[in-house]
C-alpha cells in the first residue's frame, strides 16, 4: 500500500491539466498518446475515478514505476511493444508483449477499480488481467464495441477496470481491429504482421 501511495502521489504530480499540444479542442485533462505503426491513438485517462490504475499505467509510460525488473527501470516501458490479440467487434490488446512474442515481465499487480461507474462502451481503454480479479500489471485493451459482459461486476464479481477513453484516433483503432490474425504457438488471434506501439508517452 505504501507503494501505491508513492505511485499515486507522482501521478498527482503529473496529472496538471493540460492540452494536448498537437490536437485541438480538447478538454483540459490528462492525457496520453500511444502513436503505433498504424497511426496515433490519443487515450483521455480518468484519473479521479481510477487513480491507482491510472497511476501505474502513467508511470509506465514515463519509466518512472518502481515494479519492473532492474534491467527495466528508468526505461519507458511500453515503448516497442505491440498489440498482440485482436479480436474483431470485440477488443484490442497490448502493453505486455514483445515484438516476438515474450512478455514484458512486472513484479507488481495493482487493485482492480473496476467499481468506479465506468462502462466498457466502444472506444474505452481497461485494463487485462488474468481469472484473478486483482492480477492487472501492464497490460490494456481497447473495446472496439459495447462490451457490458465486462463492467463490473460481471460475471466473477469484479469486471475489468475502465481508466480511460478514446478520444482521438478511433480510425486507427479501426484498422487495428480489422487486420489479419493467426495462432502463434501458444498465442490466438496475433495480428499477421506487427502492430507495434513506437512510443506511448504523456501529452503536455
Amino acid at each position: 500500500m505504501k507503494l501505491l501511495k508513492v505511485i499515486v502521489l507522482a501521478t498527482v504530480f503529473l496529472a496538471v491539466s493540460c492540452k494536448a499540444s498537437k490536437y485541438t479542442d480538447l478538454d483540459n485533462g490528462l492525457y496520453a498518446d500511444i502513436e503505433t505503426n498504424k497511426g496515433a491513438i490519443l487515450v483521455k485517462l480518468y484519473q479521479g475515478d481510477t487513480p491507482l490504475t491510472v497511476a501505474n499505467f502513467v508511470s509506465l509510460a514515463e519509466g518512472t514505476n518502481p515494479n519492473v525488473s532492474d534491467s527495466l527501470k528508468g526505461r519507458k516501458f511500453y515503448d516497442g511493444l505491440k498489440f498482440h490479440r485482436v479480436l474483431k467487434n470485440f477488443m484490442i490488446q497490448g502493453g505486455g508483449m514483445t515484438e516476438d512474442m515474450q512478455q514484458k515481465p512486472t513484479k507488481a499487480t495493482i487493485e482492480n477499480e473496476a467499481k468506479n461507474g465506468l462502462k466498457n462502451n466502444k472506444y474505452s481503454v481497461a485494463m487485462a488481467r488474468t481469472t484473478a480479479p486483482h492480477s492487472a500489471s501492464s497490460q490494456f485493451f481497447i473495446n472496439v464495441a459495447d462490451n457490458q459482459l465486462l463492467d463490473f461486476p460481471g460475471q466473477d464479481g469484479w469486471g475489468y477496470c475502465v481508466f480511460g477513453e478514446v478520444v482521438a484516433g478511433q480510425d486507427v483503432v479501426g484498422k487495428i481491429q480489422s487486420v489479419e490474425t493467426l495462432n502463434l504457438g501458444s498465442h490466438a488471434d496475433v495480428p499477421a504482421s506487427p502492430i507495434i506501439i513506437t512510443k506511448a508517452f504523456l501529452q503536455d
